[in-house]
């Protein structure tokens, strides 16, 4: 025992006289037992998961979650009301909000969306009279046998016919017409909206 306290009394002196060299190392004695010197770690910081309930310069922006240090919370954006500690509770709240915006945002472009197409719809109405309204447009086409005539009238002649008359652009893709080998008086109709549909009288005579 005497030698083992005289041991531990040494190497003690020993540590103290050279703390650096001594560092966690091991420090053995008779009884080839190994003592350690045990250097305990700082305390970790504590840190806080917050929102910030406004702009905070060189931190973030308002509604940013993040984590900060407690006593930098404590000391100075909870005193100044810059932000607030995040809880199960706020979480929720806070889906259940971004929910209802996203929900708003949804029905105004519907109304939005709903608006415009009436009012393309009410264009495309008002269209289907002047169109009606204008009566016959008249197609000349070289004559041939009786009622005759050579070649056949297409949805492009159509439309270049309503472009001189009205001053009007219309997709020839929207027009249907009739197989048209005669002279005589036909009716196109112009696919103006999917609820919308004029009807168009032509005129076809031999010249």
């Amino acid at each position: 025992m005497a030698s083992t306290a005289s041991a531990l009394s040494w190497n003690s002196s020993t540590w103290l006289q050279n703390p650096l060299n001594n560092y966690n190392q091991p420090t053995k004695v008779s009884d080839d037992r190994m003592v350690f010197v045990v250097v305990a770690q700082k305390k970790a910081r504590k840190l806080r998961k917050i929102i910030l309930k406004e702009d905070v310069a060189e931190l973030g922006k308002k509604g940013q979650l993040m984590d900060v240090k407690a006593g930098y919370y404590r000391n100075y954006l909870q005193p100044m009301g810059m932000a607030q500690i995040v809880t199960p509770l706020l979480l929720k709240e806070m889906k259940i909000e971004e929910e209802r915006i996203e929900a708003e945002k949804k029905r105004i472009l519907r109304t939005k969306s709903y608006g415009e197409q009436n009012q393309v719809k009410e264009e495309a109405q008002q269209l289907a009279v002047v169109f009606e309204t204008v009566g016959a447009f008249k197609v000349k086409r070289k004559g041939g046998k009786g009622k005759q005539i050579f070649g056949t009238v297409t949805a492009q002649d159509l439309v270049d016919i309503i472009k001189a008359q009205l001053q009007r652009d219309v997709d020839k893709r929207i027009v249907s017409l009739p197989e048209i080998r005669e002279t005589g008086e036909y009716v196109a109709e112009l696919k103006l909206h999917p609820e919308v549909t004029a009807l168009v009288r032509l005129n076809v005579f031999a010249n």
